[in-house]
């Protein structure tokens, strides 16, 4: 029988193993961030297994980051990185238990599907190729990785490129909230279909800036929510610093330069089985025309993707009560525009329930695209 083994030293690979001598009764950690006591993300390879009826008891989960995130929770698997599904999980709220017969030696596992570093630059690299694509580099991080923001319009259309609305979609200001960059892949996809007329018109009307991956270190380390520092980017946009925050000093810096008519920044909620979108409504600028602004663009999402809802979310800021260190909160007063944040579930969405998969890669992919309906029908009311 081959022994079994946990290896999670690759790209966002993170689980500290506690007891491996027993496959029913392996025993695990989820890891904190490197520099955080943030604990939520894990990622890891199991081999060894195949055949065995394995028991797997992550021992911390009680005390992780956001415990609510394993109620209902299914842990995602899968044997080759590309084909992801869930498996049946427990949460006693004490740990949480997975058991599962591997069909083949070696098997991942990971707290979401993962969205690679290579895949990222990749995503840039797809992009790169396009003729209405310029990809920016705005510095780098604290680990010497490049801050890339692709700046993307049609310059040849009748619009001058300075009349433009400018719209900005950032992702993965917590990097273990892979689903953002799953979604940014999917609207930048469509975005750059020419043969989609929704494309075409957008890249007539506005310049798009857009961010795969706003913490490109904390993702390689693989942490849930900070950098390699461990600060917490959606926390940080009031006063950045080149020494802490760089990633959001730099975008900052390009969109002051640039201004933004509509922000959009994607995340992953770890209790709420459901698509949102969390607005800021607690900002002193907020007014009557920034919520018409808001109603119609949730409407108008509603009525292009199932998906979508506004039932169920964040409680709204009571005025003058917003957390203005958020990116949301920050730039909807810095520019008095529309900036909302986008949340997807780890779960699933208890709307559109799937067992095999769960909220996924696709899914997420799938609901990026859609979202370019709704910025088209808002776009003349921006300003």
């Amino acid at each position: 029988m081959t022994k079994l083994s946990i290896n999670c030293a690759f790209d966002a690979g993170a689980i500290d193993v506690v007891s491996l001598a027993n496959p029913k009764d392996i025993q695990l950690n989820i890891r904190h961030d490197n520099a955080s006591e943030f604990a939520q993300w894990f990622y890891f390879q199991l081999s060894g297994g195949k055949g065995q009826a394995i028991k797997m008891r992550f021992l911390n989960a009680s005390t992780s980051a956001y415990p609510q995130g394993w109620d209902d929770y299914n842990v995602v698997a899968s044997y080759n990185r590309v084909d992801w599904f869930r498996v049946a999980t427990h949460y006693d709220k004490k740990e949480m238990v997975v058991h599962f017969l591997p069909e083949a030696d070696t098997v991942w596992f990971a707290y979401f599907e993962p969205y690679s570093s290579e895949r990222h630059l990749d995503l840039i690299g797809f992009a790169n190729e396009y003729e209405h694509v310029d990809v920016i580099q705005l510095g780098q991080t604290i680990d010497g990785r490049d801050m890339t923001v692709l700046e993307v319009t049609n310059a040849e259309s009748d619009i001058p490129f300075a009349e433009k609305k400018k719209v900005w979609l950032t992702a993965r200001q917590h990097p273990g909230e892979t689903m953002a960059e799953w979604f940014v892949e999917g609207f930048l996809e469509r975005l750059l279909n020419l043969d989609e007329p929704v494309s075409r018109q957008l890249l007539d009307q506005a310049v798009f800036y857009i961010v795969p991956n706003m913490n490109p270190d904390g993702s390689a380390r693989g942490n849930l929510r900070t950098n390699a520092v461990g600060a917490n980017l959606n926390r940080e946009w009031q006063t950045p610093t080149m020494e802490r925050s760089p990633e959001v000093f730099l975008v900052r810096q390009k969109m002051l330069e640039t201004g933004v008519d509509l922000f959009l920044d994607a995340h992953g909620d770890e209790g709420l089985p459901y698509n949102f979108v969390a607005g800021c409504e607690g900002i002193p600028a907020y007014d009557e025309r920034h919520k018409k602004l808001e109603d119609a663009f949730k409407a108008a999402w509603a009525a292009v993707s199932p998906d979508f809802q506004d039932k169920f979310g964040y409680e709204k800021d009571a005025p003058g009560q917003a957390n203005m260190t958020l990116a949301t909160t920050w730039i909807g007063q810095q520019f008095k525009c529309l900036s909302y944040t986008i949340e997807m579930p780890f779960k699933d969405n208890a709307n559109l329930p799937d067992g095999d998969v769960g909220w996924s890669g696709e899914r997420s992919r799938v609901f990026g695209a859609s979202v370019l309906n709704p910025i088209l029908m808002i776009l003349p009311q921006l300003r």
